[in-house]
Order: C-alpha cells, then structure tokens, then sequence
C-alpha cells in the first residue's frame, strides 16, 4: 500500500524574492509598530558595540594611570549599558511577538474567509487534512519565523555590521588579520547550506510520506483490519519511518560538524588576535586595551554567525509554508457572484430547470439537457440508479457548483442573479450522511441563530417526532453531542436534521437520500417526520423508499444524465418504462 507524495509537500526554493514580499506585505497596516521594534533593534545592535569599547577605554586610560574614580564611571557605564541592553530586549520581544501575532491572525483570518468561499469543487480535489495543514501547521511556521526569525536576523546582520565597520575603524591591520579566516567561514557556510538543503528537502519528503500513509491507513482501518494488512503495513511504515530517521541525521551530522567548526574558526581568530595584536603592544604600537576590545569584538562577531546558521533551516520551512499558503489563497474555484445582486424575496411561483447541461470536469457530463419545472408549494421526487445525477441537481439549484449551459429560474429570474447568500439561505438541505457539531443539542438545530429559541425548537421536535429521545438525554436539550454526533443512532440524527431545517424556516426543502440509513427501529418515526416536513412545502427528494416516492406530486426519472421519465407515480407506472423497473426493484427489497 503506497501513497505518492503530492508536489504540494515538497519544497520550492530557498529563496524566493517574490513570496519574501508578498509576506512583508501582512507587514503594511502595522508600520508604527514595525517601526517601534526596528527602532529597538537598532539601539539593541547598537549598545552591542559599546560593551568593548568601554573595556579599551578602562584599561589604556584609567587602569594604566591608577585613575580609580574614572574606572567607576566606566564601570558604571558599563552596567547602565547592560541594563539599557535588558530592557531594550525586553521591548524588543514583546513588539516583535506582538507584530507577529497580529498578522499571523490576519493571514489565518484570510485564509478561513478565503476557504469558505470557495466552491465544493475545490473541495472535491482538495483533502481537508491539506487545508488543515495549511491553516494550522503552515501558518505557525511563518509565525515563528515572524516572532524569531526575520527581525532576529535583521538584528544580528546589524550587530555584524557594526562590529566590522568598528573594528575596522579602530585598527585596520588587526582587523584585516582578525577577518583572515572569513574565507574559511563562507566556505564553510556554503557547503553547510547545500548539505542542510538536501538533507531537509529530503526530511519533509519523507514526513509527507508518513502523513500521507498514516492518513490512508487510518482512513480505511475497516479494510486493513478486514484483510489482514496489520503486519505488513507495520513493516512498510517502519520502512518509511528509519528513512525518515536517516534523513534527520544526515541534517544533525552537518549541524554536528558546522557548528564545532565555526568554534574552531573563531579560536583561530582569537589566537591570530593574541599573537598579532601581542607582538604589537609588545613593541608599543597597539594598546593592551584595544587587544582585548577586539577579542571581545571577535567573540561577539561568531555569535550572530551561529544564529543565523541556526536560522537558515527555519527561512527554509517559511518559504516552502508560505508557497503553499499563498498557492491555496490564490486559488479560484469560486462561484461568480452578480456585480448587482438582486435580493432573494422568497419563492412565490415556481422552481425551473430549462435544458440544464453539468459536468464537475471538463465536457464528461453528468447532466445533460435537464428541464422540469416544479410549482411552489409541490413535491418532486427524484429516482435514478447511481451515478444518475440526481444530487448533482440539488447541488447546482444551491449553487454550490457551477453548470455550463442552460438555465436554472426562480421566479422567471435566472438564480445567479440573485444573492448568494440569501438564495442559499431559502434552500434547508437534510443529506443521508447528516454533519452534527459537537456541541449542544439545541446549537446543532439552531445553528446559533438567536432569532430562534427554546420553546420553538421544542415546538418544532415535539412536531417531528425527536423530543421523546432528545428529553431522554442526559442535560435534554443542553446535551453536548460528541464529535459528528456519533453517541445518537442513524435515525436520531436524521430527526435533528429535520428539526434543523424546520427551524431555519427555509422556502425550498431538499432531501436527498435522508431516509436510506435510518435504523429499523427509528424507520416510523423518520418516515412519520417526513411526511410532515413535506407537508405544504416545495420540496425535492431523492428517495430510495417506496412510501416517499409514491406520495411524490411529480417524478423525475434520470438515465445516465437525461431525463428519461416525468410525471406520476401511477402515470409512470402505467408506461412500462424506467421508472417502473425501479419500483418493482424497490418494492422486491421491501
């Protein structure tokens, strides 16, 4: 059992100058508070130079001339120095943490707002487990780098800075000697980047291939443990996972080396600092102090060095993160909106579909040149054998997707001219797999709308035959349900299915399939609530049982996409055709 790795798992380049702006960009409406933090930094990068100096100055002016009461005021230079640095860092923290939490709340809201928005087809290509990553586990990637990466970098750049331009200005020769072994640590860093690179690419292929084999397995653990596939799927997961092991510690041996090397290089540094700067203070050229300013310098040059080797892997993980969070917030499968939507009044006539033609990809059709038209207030049925294209009716009457040709009216009006969300909100939908929440009972027929309330919805359960086991539960209608309402029986859900789209007062009903897999014991009451839900009401159903078909005002039969039967029951009956067959399929299973 193998799973491919989607190229949306694996990384993209390291540095990418265009997803680097776009990122800035969450960045522009906090520039006071960008401003704040750079500030901070400055002055922390800044009294990073002083501690040394002040040190040189101690020793080649005040100790060498026994001035003890200049020394204090060095002294306490010094500390007002390192509490000035302290509280700067302190500042420093606070702004960039909150600089980041702020936007990563933006981009979060963004992503969420962009989500719902999109059509189902997004979601028919897109895995849920996918958009959680990006929501959850991307979105913390780029707030770490926010919160300890980019500014910390900006910092110690600053800090590298600075520390060069001030060694340079204060001795030229001693700085050239000190920098000699730069060559060394660029080398070194480079063939540092390119082993990290590889081996990191290597480590996130291998985690989406864990992620990817875990989701399968446990997805269909009914099949695995069905056929057996308990030992072999433990040998090939253990497979996946040493590689994983591997690949992490080739990326420990490279941090293992690079770091004891760069050790090295800066003892080296200080070593040719001692033995240059020492043969010249010997003969009186350079003071003992501004040898030890620049030991000190040199010490706080490899500090930074290590950071942002530190930091590299962690501007990886960011790119690669933002890549496929901007790939999911420029996706476009939305459903068109009119520029000028017309308010959805309510239906006041009819529902119709005039020579529809759908298909989910391409020109593979699934419906094709659909026309029936049902009066309000009247029930349609609608029967066919799977894959006929039955919800795909429903589903384009919501506009939850998009059709190519043809028109669907309500009204006389076509329905893309009306508000999405006010035609969506006439339309209650009861699905045969029905979505509780886990929260209350009440919240799962509410759906938090506080127009309706207790005695309503008890109104309502009372009506449709629920409040006899909702009353049995244990805080009644305050019961929090678990998660997909799985504590409740098939049929109990269905009946808070009903409930909810009694509550929710909609003009148009839509059932499809709800009564296919209530248990036998809930079957009268479903089909009781049923047939009170229907009662008066425009509704459309795709049913599977005899009694919600028969009691139909009109039958849609669909053939491979067509149309192929309309009328009665008893009129389609009497033709000998499709729809005949079906029943007497349907009556034999009953």
């Amino acid at each position: 059992m193998h799973t491919p790795i989607s190229s949306d798992e694996l990384t993209g380049k390291i540095y990418d100058w265009k997803l680097i702006r776009r990122l800035l960009g969450y960045l522009a409406p906090y520039r006071p508070l960008l401003a704040m933090t750079l500030v901070f930094l400055l002055l922390g990068a800044g009294l990073e130079l002083v501690g040394p100096y002040l040190v040189k100055v101690a020793i080649d002016t005040y100790i060498k001339a026994g001035d003890f009461s200049g020394l204090s005021l060095i002294a306490l230079l010094f500390l007002i120095t390192l509490l000035l640095k302290a509280f700067l860092s302190f500042l420093d923290n606070y702004f960039t943490q909150l600089l980041g939490q702020r936007v990563i709340r933006d981009l979060r809201m963004e992503l969420f707002t962009h989500v719902q928005s999109l059509s189902l087809s997004f979601f028919d290509r897109y895995p849920v487990g996918r958009i959680m990553t990006r929501i959850g586990n991307d979105v913390e990637v780029i707030n770490e780098m926010l919160a300890d990466g980019i500014l910390m970098v900006l910092a110690n750049v600053l800090t590298l800075c600075g520390i060069v331009t001030v060694m340079l200005w204060m001795n030229l020769r001693l700085a050239l000697v000190a920098f000699s072994i730069l060559p060394l640590l660029v080398a070194a860093s480079l063939k540092f980047r390119s082993s990290v690179r590889e081996a990191f690419r290597e480590i996130r292929e291998k985690i989406a291939r864990i992620n990817s084999f875990m989701q399968e397995n446990i997805t269909g653990m009914k099949e695995v443990q069905l056929f057996g596939r308990q030992e072999q799927n433990f040998h090939h997961f253990d497979q996946i996972n040493r590689e994983h092991q591997d690949a992490y510690l080739r990326a420990v041996f490279s941090y293992a080396l690079f770091f004891p090397l760069v050790e090295v290089l800066a003892s080296v540094s200080t070593a040719l600092i001692i033995w240059y700067g020492g043969c010249r203070a010997y003969e009186g050229t350079l003071t003992v102090g501004l040898l030890v300013a620049f030991i000190e310098y040199m010490g706080r040059f490899f500090r930074p060095v290590r950071e942002l080797s530190e930091k590299y892997n962690l501007l990886q993980a960011t790119m690669s993160s933002a890549e496929k969070i901007f790939g999911l917030l420029d996706s476009r499968k939305k459903i068109a909106v009119s520029v000028n939507p017309r308010p959805f009044p309510g239906l006041q006539k009819e529902i119709v579909f005039d020579r529809v033609w759908f298909a989910y990809e391409g020109e593979n059709y699934i419906l094709k040149d659909v026309s029936f038209c049902l009066p309000k207030g009247k029930t349609l049925a609608i029967v066919g054998t799977t894959g006929a294209g039955k919800t795909s009716i429903v589903n384009l009457l919501g506009r939850y997707y998009e059709f190519q040709r043809g028109r669907i009216l309500i009204d006389g009006l076509d329905i893309r001219e009306y508000d999405l969300k006010e035609l969506r909100s006439a339309i209650s939908m009861v699905q045969q797999d029905t979505f509780l929440f886990s929260t209350t009972v009440l919240h799962n027929i509410t759906l938090g709308n506080p127009a309706i309330s207790l005695k309503r919805v008890q109104e309502i359960a009372e009506y449709i035959n629920a409040s006899g086991f909702i009353e049995h539960l244990p805080e009644g209608y305050y019961t929090v349900l678990t998660e997909r309402g799985n504590s409740l029986s098939a049929g109990q859900k269905q009946l808070l299915a009903f409930a909810r789209a009694l509550a929710a007062g909609s003009d148009i009903l839509v059932l499809d399939e709800a009564t296919a897999s209530i248990d036998s014991e809930s079957e009268s009451l479903v089909q009781d609530a049923l047939r009170k839900l229907v009662r008066n009401r425009t509704s459309i159903v795709i049913a599977h049982r005899l009694s919600t078909i028969t009691d139909a005002d009109q039958i849609l039969v669909l053939h491979k996409g067509r149309v192929a039967e309309q009328g009665t029951h008893h009129t389609l009956l009497e033709q000998g055709g499709i729809y005949k067959k079906l029943y007497e399929t349907l009556a034999w299973k009953h």
